[in-house]
Formats: C-alpha cells, structure tokens, sequence
C-alpha cells in the first residue's frame, strides 16, 4: 500500500512527463524545482514522506515563491516575477483548497471553546491543535490573527 506522500510524488513524476512530451520548458523547470525540493527532504529524512509532510514542503516553497516574486516586482524584475508565479501555480494544484475566513473564524471559536482557553498564554496549545486539524488548509498567519482576537476578547 502507498503512502499519500508517494502518491503525489508519483503524480508530479507524471506531469513531468507529460511536460517532457510536450516540451514545455517552463512546466519541466517548474516541476524540476518541485520535485527536486520533495526527494531532498525525502532522501534526508530516510524513508518515505507522508501526504502532510509532502505539504509542508509545498507551502514552505509557496512562502519562498510569494517572497521572490515581491522582491522581483519591487525590483524590477517582472520577467523573474512572471517565471516564479508560474511555478507557484504549479504548487497550488497540490495544496489542499484554502478554508473560507468564516470557516476558518468557527473553527478557531470551536477549538478555543472546547479546550477552555481562557488568555493569550493558551494560545500556543491552540495554535498547535488548530494547525494539526487545518493540515495546510490555512495560512498559519491568519490562524495566529484569529486566534489572537479571540483570547484577547
């Protein structure tokens, strides 16, 4: 039985060769860099990753490419901001769909209320449930605004 993790490897390995026939430079380099990314961690590691982890590695390049593609238009640079959106449309086709706000409001009122959080100093308790159920569905920045809101009301 396969792991969620190898399951999305085995599905990009896929669109890269679909790129290839196509020869689609920017898809190739694109998902070069993505896959290169997911077996480095994977080959660290020792052992196969899991779907959540695939992820991670995911939103930590999506950070990276949103951080690149500011500093690029800022700079100038929209040929190097164009090829780095691209790529981050690549990523987004694995990424877990982003939870609406409201969505995302009930949850957090839901988890502080049920852990019976009362100030500031339970937050990292709920951040840490939070982010374990969410498992990529929202930004971490978001989740931390929200929740801050909430024990400081």
């Amino acid at each position: 039985r396969f792991s969620k993790g190898i399951l999305m490897l085995s599905q990009l390995q896929e669109e890269l060769k679909v790129a290839m026939k196509a020869r689609d430079k920017a898809t190739l380099t694109g998902l070069r860099n993505i896959l290169g990314q997911l077996n480095a961690r994977r080959i660290d590691k020792g052992e196969d990753l899991t779907r959540h982890e695939c992820i991670q590695i995911l939103q930590s390049l999506a950070k990276q490419l949103k951080d690149s593609i500011l500093q690029y238009t800022q700079g100038g640079r929209g040929d190097l901001a164009e090829i780095e959106e691209f790529e981050l449309t690549l990523i987004k086709k694995y990424l877990p769909e982003q939870l609406p706000e409201d969505d995302l409001l009930a949850l957090v009122q839901k988890t502080i209320k049920s852990m019976g959080a009362k100030s500031m100093q339970d937050m990292g308790q709920v951040m840490g449930a939070i982010m374990k159920e969410l498992a990529g569905a929202a930004d971490g920045k978001k989740v931390q605004k929200n929740v801050q809101g909430e024990l400081s009301s």
